[in-house]
Order: structure tokens, then sequence, then C-alpha cells
């Protein structure tokens, strides 16, 4: 009889340790696919997670922004990006919604990949103001200051003329101090911080 107990124990004990092993290998398996939303896990406010687009920018990373080339129509068909880059002022700049994912490591509720909005479309191409005035000043006979923005048609012309005998040199600094020379691929100036 002991013989009969001890053989049915170890057989419940086998079959239960087989389940939790292809418990395991299905859990391996799936990982990554199954993201919470599209497992039908209901959220649950009160869990430790937070739903992934709630996540602070510290535990996510996100794309660049779209462009658009100026089709503010395909932008609208889209749902996000910029049609427009840049502005003088924070009235003039849009905002946009960009694609985010959150960092591996990071456990949260739903789709990993996600929308997260209130992006500035402004790009940033190493142009600093202060450095451009400085060339200006400074080497704004030779066309120094427009290589530096991009404009090298005007800065090879500037050159040969050694700045319009002064007079394009004083115009050119005159325009970067109010705002109309600024850089040729319509980036905006880098913020010294």
């Amino acid at each position: 009889m002991d013989l009969v107990k001890n053989f049915y124990f170890s057989n419940i004990l086998l079959i239960y340790t087989l389940i939790g092993v292809l418990r395991c290998i299905k859990a391996i398996s799936t990982e990554g696919t199954c993201d919470g939303e599209s497992c039908d896990i209901e959220f649950d406010p009160y869990s430790p997670l937070i739903k992934c687009s709630y996540l602070p920018s510290e535990f996510i990373t996100c794309d660049e922004p779209v462009d658009h080339g100026g089709n503010a129509t395909a932008r609208d068909l889209l749902g996000y990006g910029c049609a427009k880059w840049g502005g003088e002022k924070y009235d003039e700049v849009d905002h946009t919604a960009v694609i985010c994912h959150a960092l591996d490591g990071i456990e949260c509720h739903g789709n990993r990949t996600f929308l997260k909005d209130g992006f500035p479309c402004i790009r940033y191409n190493g142009h600093y103001f202060v450095t451009t005035l400085i060339y200006s000043v400074l080497l704004g006979f030779l066309g120094v200051d427009r290589y530096c923005l991009g404009h090298t048609g005007t800065a090879v012309g500037k050159m040969l003329t050694l700045g319009g005998v002064g007079i394009w040199w004083i115009v050119d600094v005159i325009l970067l101090v109010t705002g109309g020379l600024r850089p040729a691929d319509d980036s905006n100036w880098v913020p010294y911080y």
C-alpha cells in the first residue's frame, strides 16, 4: 500500500512540475508580445503599475517629430507631425505628438509604444547667435558669418567685394541683431543655458 501511495504522489509531483515548466516556456516565448491592453487585462488604478503613456520622460525614449515638409494636409491625415518648423516667439512654434517607447526594464501597463503630445516643432543644428554675431563683427567683411549660417553663395560674393566695401558688412550685423539673417536650413538658434 505504501508503494502505491509513493507512486501516486511522485506522479502528481511530476505532473505539477511539468505544468510549471510549460508555463515558464509559454511566458518566455510570449515575453514582449503581451503588453497588457492586447491581452485583455483590465487596468487597475490601485495597482502599482501605471499606464505606459503616463511615464515621465526619464523612463521613455521618443522619436524625432515627423517632418511633413510644409504639407499641412499630410499632417492632418496622419494626426501628428510638423508642417512648419521653428519660430521667433513661443506663440509661433507649433507643437505635435511624437512616437515614444518605454525603456527596457520598466514595467508599465498598456502598449509600450504610444503617442505623447506637447513636443515643439523646433530644430537645432548647432547655430549659436552669439558666436555668429562675433564672426559677423570681426570677420564679416570676409563673409565668415554667412558661411557659418549656410548662405555660401552670398558669402562668396561678400568675400570677393570685401563686405560690399563695408556696407554689406554693417547691414549684415544689423540684420543679424534684428532677426533678419537666420540659418539657411530654417533651424533655430541653439539657446545658451
